[in-house]
């Protein structure tokens, strides 16, 4: 099934013998932290298995938001939305970002009231958010008709095109000097008395004195292989696009059974806004415990299905020798095939409300997977076990917005700078050293 059309980032030809450090994954998360790491003065590859932006960092719905995030993610984003309005500048490419604001429907007095709870996280962000009633919001979206009992309206919430954002950064951090390789799988990591002194690529072997791992849905598997266990599973979320349409919204609209997104091409990103798909995995009881309180909150929401998914990652080798080909190497660009009956259902439900959507034509569907942790809290820290080493994984969905802060922060634990924020609730250790795991309200 193929995957939404990337813009095309050309891998360099040459593999530097040495750099500072070494950035594996290219999405969205990984060109961010090589092109802050490029712009502090150090020595950068970035090594990625396939394209650029070619997995989840294209395949998203491309919300840059601060709302209804988990509150430990907050400080992070509002350094995010800093960062995204110069990115076109900072970049000298077009990343399709626009602050158009987010609307979350609220379907009943309760739902409002956690809303409205949950929006005085933003107190003292200088964040334009507040609610709407109902009558407020048939007054802003007078075709429609849903029976709500108001929303949470952010106007300083954004959107971008993750289609162009991943590839604009990695050619800035190209611009400043730093290698762009693609189709160049990490196979693992070279150490010299415990400690990180290069990878051994496909390609062969670059010295480095750090590595940055932003391998998404891939972070786990790569993290075994070296011995370090990080607890992390998939979830497909199926998003289709529509080709260019008058009359719609302006912005994002999440409701519990769809959400959209205006692109800059005029036509609409759509998804189920609350379902995804959970494939049951030899992982998913090598984790299930500590999974075990994300799923008894989301069960809701969470469609869980025994398949083919199952044997096909069950002969996924999860230890391999340095001077063999890794699983990296056979499969270039995790492109799920998408659920057609649930981003269909979605505008159908979208449809019955806003009547605009009646004509929509449907122009393109894509499945992304997911990459999610147990506390649906990323991981952004350096790996005790093997100085020299870092973890930058597991955004649980909400990746895209928050990537070029994720870069930064990421980019001052390996310099050592003082970091943009408090660390504490991203480090690795969390889910090995007695922490309780907590979900805490957020999307």
């Amino acid at each position: 099934m193929p995957g939404p059309y990337v813009v095309p980032v050309h891998g360099d030809a040459d593999l530097p013998s040495e750099v500072d450090v070494v950035v594996i994954g290219g999405g969205i998360i990984g060109t961010s932290t090589a092109l802050e790491l490029v712009e502090s003065g150090l020595r950068v590859a970035l090594c990625e298995k396939g394209g650029i932006g070619h997995e989840q960092s294209s395949r998203n719905w491309g919300w840059v938001r601060i709302s209804r995030r988990d509150p430990r993610e907050v400080p992070l984003m509002a350094e995010s939305l800093r960062l995204w309005a110069d990115l076109n500048r900072r970049t000298g490419r077009e990343t399709g970002f626009k602050r158009a604001g987010i609307v979350f429907t609220c379907a009943d007095e309760k739902q409002f009231d956690d809303h409205e709870r949950w929006n005085r996280n933003l107190e003292g962000y200088q964040i334009e958010s507040r609610m709407l009633s109902a009558a407020e919001f048939k007054a802003k979206y007078p075709d429609n008709t849903m029976k709500i009992a108001g929303a949470l309206y952010t106007a300083g919430d954004c959107r971008a095109e993750p289609q162009k954002a991943a590839p604009a950064i990695a050619e800035a951090a190209r611009d400043r000097g730093a290698h762009i390789l693609t189709e160049c799988a990490v196979r693992g990591l070279q150490l010299s008395g415990g400690r990180v002194s290069g990878v051994v690529t496909e390609r062969g072997e670059i010295a480095c004195t750090s590595v940055v791992l932003a391998g998404g849905a891939w972070s786990s598997l790569f993290l075994g292989n070296n011995g370090l266990d990080l607890p992390q599973l998939k979830v497909l979320n199926s998003v289709l696009r529509t080709k260019p349409l008058e009359g719609g919204p302006e912005e994002a609209i999440w409701a519990s059974g769809f959400a959209l997104r205006k692109r800059q091409d005029g036509g609409y990103t759509i998804a189920d806004g609350f379902q995804n798909i959970v494939d049951i995995v030899p992982a998913s009881f090598r984790y299930a415990m500590k999974f075990m309180p994300a799923f008894s909150h989301e069960w809701r929401s969470l469609r869980f299905r025994l398949g083919g998914r199952f044997f096909d990652e069950a002969r996924i080798p999860r230890r391999w020798a340095l001077d063999e080909a890794s699983p990296f190497e056979h499969n270039r660009v995790l492109d799920p095939i998408p659920s057609k009956a649930m981003a269909d259902q979605a505008l159908k439900r979208l449809s019955e409300v806003f009547p605009v959507f009646k004509k929509a034509e449907i122009a393109q569907r894509w499945g992304g997977m997911i990459d999610v942790t147990p506390d649906a809290v990323p991981v952004i820290d350096a790996v005790d076990a093997i100085p020299g080493f870092h973890v930058a994984t597991g955004f649980s969905g909400h990746g895209f917005g928050i990537g070029p802060a994720a870069g930064k922060l990421m980019a001052d634990i390996v310099t050592g700078r003082n970091p943009i924020v408090d660390r504490h609730d991203f480090r690795f250790s969390r889910f090995h050293d007695g922490s309780k795991i907590e979900l805490v309200s957020g999307f």
